[in-house]
């Protein structure tokens, strides 16, 4: 009987922990991303693709300055190097220097 209720409540358990996760990822993006969700872009010249990398460029470096206290300009890097850059920071040892690793990305003025 114990084995039968397992059966049932573990995967009951599980799918709410996943979407409670789900949910928590929706809740921390901005708005103005979420407009962008399944969109393709023609190119790095679509006016639209532009606009995207604007907002997820100041949203990043909004999260990297709350998350790890670091200060970025978004006109220096894209939002894919911002994405690198968190990704460096999360696993980085707290006596590694940033600067070094900062120096690899080209600058877009």
């Amino acid at each position: 009987m114990k084995s039968g209720l397992l059966f049932f409540i573990l995967p009951l358990l599980f799918s709410l922990t996943m979407a409670g996760s789900t949910l928590a990822r929706q809740k921390e993006s901005p708005p103005g991303l979420r407009v962008y969700e399944g969109k393709w872009f023609t190119g790095p010249q679509d006016p639209d693709y532009h606009a995207y990398d604007l907002i997820l460029r100041e949203y990043l470096v909004h999260r990297i300055r709350q998350r790890y206290g670091v200060e970025l300009d978004p006109k220096t890097y894209s939002g894919f190097d911002l994405l690198e850059i968190e990704s460096f920071l999360k696993f980085k040892k707290s006596h590694e220097p940033i600067e070094p690793f900062l120096k690899l990305f080209p600058r877009h003025p």
